[in-house]
């Protein structure tokens, strides 16, 4: 079963934008959705809520693949315990790219990650584990993204650019080329990245510079 039956971890706006990439896709056959108690039994755009994460185990034993669904709009530890449980688990996790995505050969991708619709990523990127590549965001050469991070709608990620993990980059936001964003950001919607980022910050505006929170 392992490869073909996908269980989808958190039940919420991104997962009914995952379960159309898996769609598209046509490779996996969506056998569930594990979300909270309280949604067991619901339905979530044609997909139904079996469970909790502590059915993570059992479902391993099972055989079947998994993809962390929980979203990211924030920083969102939330989405690592989930990834974290399923690889202690032993469980495969598998990587979608939507066939409207441009992804150039060779270019690598951990596990567990979603590339959208019209997303962009050039020659010899890396992205780490459980990344987000939403929908029409470009990842231009040579950068590299840490895992855990979600690169949000229309986002743009200039070439040579290393983001840390457990990073949010708004939509629309624009990393200048070479910039270097450290571990647990958040890069506000539509800022502009002229300089680094030190591990931490949230920065907003045009040019981006830090906020308290």
């Amino acid at each position: 079963m392992s490869g073909s039956s996908l269980i989808l971890v958190g039940g919420g706006g991104h997962c009914r934008s995952v379960i159309d990439l898996v769609k598209s896709v046509g490779e996996f056959r969506i056998h569930g959705i594990l979300d909270r108690q309280e949604n067991i039994g619901k339905s979530v755009a044609g997909c139904t809520v079996i469970g909790t994460d502590s059915m993570i185990i059992d479902l391993v034993r099972e055989g079947h693949s998994f993809l962390i669904t929980a979203g990211q709009v924030d920083r969102s530890p939330l989405r690592k315990e989930l990834f974290d449980a399923v690889r202690s688990a032993g469980g495969e996790l598998v990587t979608i790219v939507s066939p409207q995505a441009y992804v150039v050969t060779g270019v690598e991708l951990g596990a567990g990650c979603t590339i959208g619709h019209g997303a962009v990523v050039n020659s010899g990127a890396r992205i780490g584990d459980n990344c987000i590549v939403n929908t029409g965001a470009i990842i231009e050469h040579d950068a590299l993204v840490g895992s855990h991070c979600h690169i949000a709608t229309g986002a743009v990620v200039n070439g040579g650019c290393t983001i840390g993990t457990a990073c949010m980059i708004g939509s629309r936001a624009v990393l200048l080329q070479g910039i270097h964003v450290g571990a647990e950001c958040v890069v506000g919607a539509g800022a502009v990245v002229l300089r680094d980022v030190t591990p931490g910050l949230t920065v907003v505006g045009v040019p981006a510079n830090s906020i308290t929170k």
